[in-house]
Formats: structure tokens, sequence, C-alpha cells
């Protein structure tokens, strides 16, 4: 029986332009936080992406919060407290400005109250490495809310991520869940599909921003965008 869908944000169910969302993004937040003492620009990005690789590697024994800002801090020092404020505000506020980067899902909504109507759980299984305001205001360009969702991975409430197995074995223990009974729609051949087969989650990638590794010679079903709720209704009939 299925009874939980899950499915991947940025790429995904938000389509997505992710250079420039880099480039934006980057921009606003060093824009907000250089009053606080991070005036160098290069450190401040440099540590960014270390601190979310540093998130990616998350063995499990912290928050990816709490990761990041370990990261960050033996790189720049420690975070004020106005500039821990600032960083949470960011998220509220400027980092709305980034909506130009992300682009309408005229299904989104359908798909979402479909999944919740006809199978009962569903999930926003988008890599944690944002807080949950950064999440929520990604979901509020698509019209959506956090309440949409039985469970929203943020970088505060999780301590795995993707490609990590152990991302979606949380998952499934979290909602006492087989493998059998859920399926996964993602963009990211390694980071969706392969992450989520491996814990034996049967997975399909959305077409039109898919990120394919070419090197591994992944061979996975690939859908559009209009054919998930069909899709769907596959797996219910196949499951029954």
């Amino acid at each position: 029986m299925l009874k939980a869908v899950l499915f991947d944000l940025d790429g995904t169910l938000l389509p997505f332009d992710e250079k420039e969302f880099i480039k934006i993004y980057f921009k606003l937040l060093y824009d907000k936080v250089r009053l606080y003492g991070y005036t160098d620009f290069e450190a401040l990005v440099n540590a960014l992406n270390l601190g979310t690789l540093a998130m990616y590697k998350n063995d499990g024994n912290k928050t990816n919060e709490a990761v990041f800002f370990e990261t960050f801090e033996n790189l720049l020092g420690p975070v004020s407290k106005e500039a821990r404020e600032a960083f949470d505000d960011f998220y509220c506020h400027e980092f709305n400005e980034t909506r130009s980067c992300f682009k309408k899902n005229a299904y989104a909504k359908d798909i979402v109250r479909f999944v919740k109507d006809n199978v009962g759980i569903i999930v926003l299984a988008t890599n944690p490495i944002f807080p949950y305001q950064g999440t929520r205001s990604r979901l509020n360009f698509l019209g959506l809310d956090m309440d949409d969702f039985d469970l929203v991975s943020t970088y505060e409430n999780f301590s795995y991520s993707k490609p990590n197995p152990m991302y979606f074995i949380d998952i499934l223990n979290r909602l006492n869940l087989k493998p059998e009974e859920v399926i996964m729609f993602g963009n990211n051949d390694y980071e969706d599909y392969l992450c989520a087969s491996k814990v034996g989650i049967k997975t399909y990638l959305v077409d039109g921003y898919l990120i394919k590794h070419e090197e591994m010679n992944v061979e996975c079903e690939i859908i559009k965008m209009e054919e998930i709720i069909d899709t769907i209704k596959k797996e219910i009939c196949m499951r029954k």
C-alpha cells in the first residue's frame, strides 16, 4: 500500500535557476551581515560553502544547524547575538528578493492536494541545508506553506543530508514507514534517485531541471511535471 509521497523542492516542485540564485543569494546575505564584521565577501562565501559542505557530510551526531555554525565560527570567529539575529532575519525579508530566480509551477498545489486526499502522508524531502524560514519562503513562492506537509526537513530538525541514505532512513523512522510504502520525486540522479534507491524507495526524476552525473551512468525513469499525479495514481493501483 502506498502511504507516503516524498518531494524534493529546488528543481523539482520549485523550478529555479541555480547559478543565478547562488549569485544573488550570496550578495544579499553579504549586504545583510557585513555590518556585523563580515566585510570580506570572499571569506564569507568560503565560510558559507564550507559550512554547507559540513552539513552534507554530517554524521548524525548534531543537527545540520549546529554543524554549519561550528564550521562557520571556526573560520570567521564566534557569531555575536546580533549577527545571529541578522542571519535569521535575512530569511524572513531579504531572502524573498531571490524570488526572480524561481519559476512558477502551475501543478504544485494540485499535486500536494492530490497526495493529501488520496495517499495520506506528504513529505518535503528537500536537502536540509536551509533554515525553517528559508524553506518556508521558497514554499511561499509556490503558494504553499509548511503546514501543507506532514514533515519538512530543515537544518534545525535534521542531522543528515542527501546523498547520505541515512537521510531517507531518518524520514522513514520518524513516520513509521517501510520503503515499499513510499515513493520519491526528485531532479538529481545522485542525491535523489541513487540515495533513495539505496534505502529501497522507488524514485522518479522530474524533467525540466535535471541534475545528472554522467560518470555514474544512472538508469532512471524520468517523467514530466504534468505526469506526476498520473504516476501516483499508477503507484496506488500497483500497491493495493
